[in-house]
């Protein structure tokens, strides 16, 4: 994606700022990036994540699918509920639907993808967590703690991106 596309809000999108978020461009390291805009980015992966996962798991589960199909489904609809809650955002700034798909696709891949692997992987190798139910307390523990862990591997990876003009740092131009 052009580096410069997310330098200015178009005209009628959001408040007009430019995108303010705070991070150094052209400096190539991420400094002037902040860990709350970092953590805020992570946090709105998460929620996406989170919803998709955990309706993804209810489904599986209902459906007495096994574990892989299940993870499957957990998977797909946890980059289906990241991408939207960036798109509802972008369309509602104004932006085309086509251009809103470009923009959820830059911000959130890199981002939702590590935080399923952690999260996935934390679910996996957790004893007896791929075999517990939605009713008992391991289900729920490995998968809260799973989201926790990739809350904080992810934030830093956000971190990165977003001082190098990528990931999330593209959505800012549309707040």
């Amino acid at each position: 994606m052009d580096h410069s596309t997310h330098h200015t809000a178009p005209a009628g999108a959001g408040n007009g700022r430019t995108h303010g978020h705070g991070h150094g461009h052209g400096q190539g390291h991420g400094h002037g990036t902040t860990w709350a805009t970092a953590m805020q980015a992570t946090l709105h992966c998460l929620t996406g994540c989170a919803i998709g996962e955990i309706l993804g798991m209810v489904v599986g589960t209902a459906l007495m699918w096994g574990n892989v199909p299940t993870m499957v489904l957990a998977i797909a609809l946890a980059f289906v509920f990241g991408y939207s809650l960036t798109l509802f955002a972008v369309v509602r700034a104004g932006v085309s639907m086509k251009a809103a798909v470009k923009v959820a696709l830059a911000a959130d891949t890199v981002s939702i993808a590590v935080m399923e692997l952690v999260d996935n992987g934390i679910i996996a190798l957790v004893p007896g967590a791929m075999d517990a139910h939605l009713s008992d307390g391991l289900f729920w523990y490995a998968l809260l703690g799973g989201f926790a862990v990739a809350f904080v591997i992810t934030t830093p990876v956000n971190k990165w991106m977003i001082g190098r003009g990528k990931g999330h740092a593209v959505v800012h131009a549309y707040h």
